[in-house]
């Protein structure tokens, strides 16, 4: 909703000259009182907007904005604890914990992910790419997060999830997100053929893609990767399914993800 600017009015009459008797007097005060009122009421609500009053609860324009600003002003182990704790995260609601062994420097995206992928994220622009690389509790198993800062706004991220959707996106082996393989880590051999399972999520609420791509820890190649939506199924043979890789994405992505919408509430809330 718009609201217009109060219109003006002139007199046509030479300064001085009397009115037409009480009746035109009285239409023209109390047309003056509601193009004042409506002035008011214009003001004070344009005024919400420049000042961001009731504009820092969950969803709002303040909160998107803000949740874009996060990525140079959060402690690196906010967004990417040294631990994490998944619990019921594995096959079966079995336990899960994570150790990060690296952070990547913070980049663009032209390394990160395959080039079709990247052809898919370009509507939205890549303003900023965070990066970590945890391994699980037995050491078996190494998987990339990343959070991929944009430089979109709210109707174009919905569009971008709505693509992703429609066209299953995130299901294809050809549109992986890369891992981010630190040397002198368990990770060194985490390379794209190693690429076991994968999962992807477009915020619609702040201009930030989250991913996270998992494999082997002793850097066997993967023939046959799943999407973590497949390879978490009950039931499914799929050896990357069996191995617990599709739980691996899925349950450090789960949590980076509400780990990064608390430091989004917490910032909005300061500011409201």
């Amino acid at each position: 909703m718009t609201f217009a600017e109060p219109e003006t009015h002139h007199e046509d009459t030479p300064r001085g000259r009397p009115f037409r008797g009480r009746a035109r007097h009285r239409t023209l005060v109390a047309a003056a009182c509601v193009v004042l009122g409506l002035g008011l009421i214009g003001g004070a609500v344009t005024g919400s907007w420049l000042t961001g009053d009731e504009a820092d609860g969950p969803g709002s324009r303040g909160a998107f904005t803000a949740a874009g600003e996060l990525w140079h002003g959060v402690p690196v182990d906010v967004l990417f604890p040294p631990t994490v704790r998944g619990d019921g995260a594995g096959p079966g609601g079995s336990d899960r914990s994570w150790t990060r062994i690296a952070v990547a420097p913070d980049t663009g995206c032209e390394a990160a992910f395959d080039p079709l992928l990247r052809q898919a994220l370009a509507p939205v622009g890549c303003l900023r790419l965070l990066r970590a690389t945890y391994m699980d509790a037995t050491r078996s198993h190494v998987t990339t997060v990343g959070l991929l800062f944009t430089k979109a706004d709210a109707a174009a991220m919905t569009s971008l999830k709505a693509r992703f959707r429609k066209e299953g996106l995130d299901r294809r082996t050809d549109l992986m997100p890369r891992p981010y393989a630190a040397k002198g880590t368990v990770a060194e051999g985490f390379g794209k053929a190693q690429r076991a399972s994968w999962t992807e999520r477009v915020l619609t609420d702040a201009p930030v893609v989250v991913y996270a791509v998992s494999g082997f820890a002793d850097g066997r190649k993967v023939t046959a990767p799943r999407p973590a939506a497949e390879a978490t199924k009950a039931g499914s043979t799929a050896a990357v399914a069996q191995a617990g890789l599709g739980h691996e994405a899925q349950g450090l992505a789960d949590r980076v993800e509400r780990g990064f919408r608390k430091v989004v509430d917490s910032v909005t809330e300061k500011r409201s």
